[in-house]
């Protein structure tokens, strides 16, 4: 009885009032905070985490990178990061309802679907891709090990092939290299069977069957598990989010104990400090801190909607957010050990064999895979890992377009069908990745990545901190986040949320702009209409903030253009805090019929005893500190 009663004060009551319920019932929430808290940590820590910030790190001054990228964590990445967690959890809605705070701007959360859903699509084949070579691991030997394939080519060397056993041919290999382009048995299954390259984005030529099979195998997974929506998910996560750590220290086990693990860890940390002055390592650590941690895709925004409402969202931000950086160091111990061992068995430079991106997933780790003993066990053991690290990302980004879309329609009809929503939007999702499926598939997934999602967010995360800080007004939310939390947030975001966290995303848009190139893959150099179609992708989720705040300006009340920009740019009157109880304050509801079918009234059910505790004890912020009860809120 009593922690029920303590329960109902921790929840925000008033004392002498009845216990709240901080449950909705009608949207659902987490079955606890940690199923919140292991999800955040899937969504943020994904493939990029293991395939491409090793590869930022050593390329921009080894260990001297992690000083730009930590200052950069601090003041833009954590800030950013509690800034969505805390927007999406106080009004309990997905990307497209909380712009009920500047309704001109829900133009952003548009923006931020056309964004999930550009990665929901090909993060969905790169995902099947994995499961492609988790299913091929299952045999003696892998079949990128030799060059005696019908698929290889004259170029290729294996590492293991016989006329490469002993140090001589070894010295041959890098005579050989001088003259001619060494093709590894990896690169060519790769290349030549796996993908079937074709030559040209234009020529998509045919499906390859047994990719599509994996990406029907994976949507499938998927699926099942947001079948029930974050009930389901938030139970896959215990292992989706955590198993990953447990592969990633046993192949940091193994490839510590390899010879030339040490120098390719050494490769890795070593610091150059002299790079600390180049800007480009500033606007690279910026960078992949903000596309890391999944700023602006609209997934922190919907998770947090799942929160109870006085979760102490501030500390979770801090937790999820530093879990993602050290697995991005902790990752790359892994990869160079590995990759220090490869370079040491061929006799070359680790440099000559580090990649990133796909050509470090499938094709130079595979290889090194090949030289350890039970080879399978270590190929089926990362793809596991990376199928799961991808996972993890997925299932947030499928609920992001799906909440999005039930809390808008919004009636109690698409609520009890919303498992029907999910399986439409992941039936859409495999139809739109099955181009991507073809032999020209890979083109067409590194041109949706490199131009989708790029300098768009950095311009949607931009206008929403402008948007939150200057147009609904930083009072105003930091005595929202009082209100949710007991206690303001501290002067630290405050000042980041205002002037440093919206200078240094600018500064990215600047650094992109500056430092972009054409695209190209390899030696494969992108023909103009396929860089525009690029462009059109990235315009397409930032066209939609204008085209919306013209659209609201317009129906908007008002005889003039100043009056009618102010309408359109006011809170509704519905915003707030989803619950009836706890609308308190400013947000109180002086009932009409327009605010109150927005708000979920919960039936209150005192237990005896609970409000004579709560009038004798203090209220409970989320974080154990006590506060009394200001008549504003």
């Amino acid at each position: 009885m009593a922690d029920k009663c303590s329960e109902g004060l921790l929840n925000g009551a008033v004392p002498g009032e009845r216990g709240k319920q901080d449950k909705s019932v009608k949207r659902g929430n987490w079955g606890n905070q940690i199923e919140f808290v292991l999800t955040s940590v899937g969504y943020a820590v994904g493939l990029g985490n293991v395939w491409r910030f090793p590869y930022l790190c050593y390329r921009n001054g080894g260990g001297a990178f992690m000083f730009p990228y930590f200052i950069m964590l601090v003041f833009c990445g954590i800030p950013l990061f509690f800034m969505e967690l805390s927007f999406g959890q106080f009004a309990s809605q997905g990307c497209l309802g909380v712009w009920r705070v500047s309704p001109m701007f829900k133009g952003v959360g548009y923006g931020m679907m056309v964004v999930s859903t550009y990665i929901g699509i090909y993060y969905n084949v790169v995902i099947c891709i994995a499961f492609y070579y988790f299913f091929v691991s299952m045999t003696r030997v892998l079949p990128w090990t030799y060059c005696s394939n019908p698929w290889n080519t004259p170029d290729c060397m294996g590492v293991l092939d016989g006329n490469l056993s002993s140090r001589a041919a070894l010295n041959l290999t890098r005579l050989l290299n001088t003259t001619q382009k060494r093709t590894s048995p990896s690169e060519e299954y790769w290349r030549r069977y796996v993908l079937n390259l074709s030559d040209d984005i234009g020529n998509l030529g045919e499906v390859r069957l047994p990719l599509l099979g994996c990406l029907g195998v994976s949507w499938v997974v998927v699926f099942l598990c947001l079948i029930k929506g974050v009930k389901s998910s938030g139970k896959v996560v215990y292992f989706t989010a955590t198993f990953p750590y447990v592969v990633l220290t046993i192949l940091f086990v193994r490839g510590i104990t390899l010879e030339g693990a040490l120098t390719g860890i050494m490769y890795y940390l070593t610091p150059q400090w002299d790079k600390i002055l180049n800007a480009k390592v500033w606007g690279d650590a910026a960078s992949q801190i903000f596309y890391s941690l999944g700023c602006a895709w609209g997934g922190l925004i919907t998770m947090a909607s799942y929160n109870k409402f006085h979760n102490n969202c501030y500390r979770d931000s801090i937790i999820i957010s530093i879990t993602n950086c050290a697995t991005s160091v902790y990752a790359g111990f892994v990869i160079f050990s590995i990759l220090g061992f490869m370079a040491n068995h061929l006799g070359v430079d680790v440099s000559k064999v580090a990649d990133h991106g796909p050509g470090l997933a499938f094709v130079a780790y595979p290889e090194a895979l090949t030289l350890l003993p039970i080879s399978p066990l270590w190929s089926i053991l990362f793809f596991f890992m990376l199928i799961l690290l991808g996972l993890g990302t997925q299932f947030c980004l499928l609920e992001t377009l799906v909440t999005a879309i039930v809390d808008e329609v919004g009636n109690e009809w698409i609520i009890r069908r919303k498992t029907f929503v999910t399986l439409g939007v992941a039936v859409a999702g495999f139809l739109l990745g099955v181009p991507l499926t073809t032999q020209a598939g890979i083109y067409w997934l590194l041109l949706m990545d490199n131009y989708a999602a790029s300098f768009s967010l950095v311009v949607i995360s931009c206008i929403m901190c402008v948007a939150i800080m200057y147009i609904y007004g930083h009072r105003n939310y930091f005595k929202d986040i009082e209100m949710m939390l007991g206690f303001p947030p501290p002067l630290f975001f405050q000042i980041c949320w205002r002037f440093i966290s919206p200078a240094i995303i600018f500064f990215i848009l600047v650094f992109t702009v500056i430092q972009y190139r054409p695209i190209s893959y390899n030696d494969y150099v992108y023909p103009t209409w396929a860089i525009s179609i690029g462009f059109l992708m990235a315009l397409s989720s930032v066209i939609c903030i204008p085209i919306y705040a013209i659209y609201k300006v317009c129906c908007s009340e008002g005889d003039t253009l100043l009056e009618r920009l102010k309408n359109a740019t006011k809170a509704s009157k519905d915003w707030g805090p989803a619950l009836a109880e706890h609308r308190s304050g400013r947000y109180a509801p002086a009932f009409s019929p327009s605010t109150e079918s927005h708000l979920e009234v919960q039936p209150l059910q005192p237990e005896k005893g609970c409000s004579d505790a709560a009038a004798a004890s203090p209220v409970q912020g989320s974080n154990g500190s006590a506060h009394s009860q200001d008549s504003r809120l």
